[in-house]
């Protein structure tokens, strides 16, 4: 999270404004724009790390300025032509798309209520201890880069980096985002949860007594 979109603590974005619960799509397109989500995500081109770091690739003015679901769409495109899917004309329109076998492992309407409730479980087995236990005082690294790949996906925020906190629990061993999305392999470690002081995020926090949890892998803690 070293990127525009890590917004967490950022000022001058002005205030959130919550929308209706009950309102899922303002639009057609926006249906549209899950479903072609969900219909690619089985091609096997590519693992929800890679779909997020896609999005958060994109330029800061079109991060900016994009609705939600244009940044899923534009993350989509960029991963369609760059794992080799469609060319960029055949996107463009300017050029006859190509049959391809890929075709037959989109997922179809029937199959999505079935895949999305069965979800899709991150946990691993892994030869990797656990260094922390619930209770350990732990500290989140300095600079929230992803120390595998310069400038690469990471789940660290940039608002809990240097940060103090204290382990409530042990997840077991998850797929590693940081690896992942780029094809390092899934690198399975521990996962803690991990409560900070509202005091120790911000500098003048309304409530300095509140906590924020925040799930974190064992790569990105040292001991203080």
């Amino acid at each position: 999270m070293t990127r525009v979109h890590d917004m967490g603590g950022r000022f001058g974005d002005g205030p959130v404004t919550p929308e209706a619960e009950d309102v899922v799509f303002h639009t057609d397109w926006h249906r549209r724009a899950l479903a072609l989500t969900l219909a690619t995500g089985t091609l096997g081109k590519w693992n929800i790390d890679v779909s997020r770091h896609a999005r958060e690739c994109l330029s800061p003015q079109d991060y900016t300025t994009f609705s939600y679901y244009e940044k899923w769409i534009a993350g989509v495109a960029d991963m369609l032509v760059a794992r080799g899917v469609v060319s960029a004309d055949e996107l463009e329109g300017s050029a006859e798309p190509t049959p391809s076998p890929l075709a037959e492992k989109a997922l179809k309407a029937p199959q999505v209520a079935g895949v999305l409730a069965r979800g899709g479980p991150a946990d691993r087995p892994s030869d990797i201890a656990p260094t922390f236990a619930p209770g350990d005082n732990v500290v989140t690294r300095k600079h929230p880069a992803n120390t595998l790949v310069p400038g690469g996906h990471t789940r660290l925020p940039a608002y809990a980096a240097g940060a103090r906190g204290r382990v409530v629990r042990l997840h077991g061993t998850h797929v590693l985002p940081d690896s992942n999305a780029h094809g390092l392999g899934e690198a399975p470690e521990p996962l803690y949860a991990v409560a900070f002081p509202a005091s120790e995020l911000w500098a003048h926090p309304e409530h300095p007594r509140d906590e924020v949890v925040l799930d974190l892998w064992q790569s990105y803690l040292v001991t203080p």
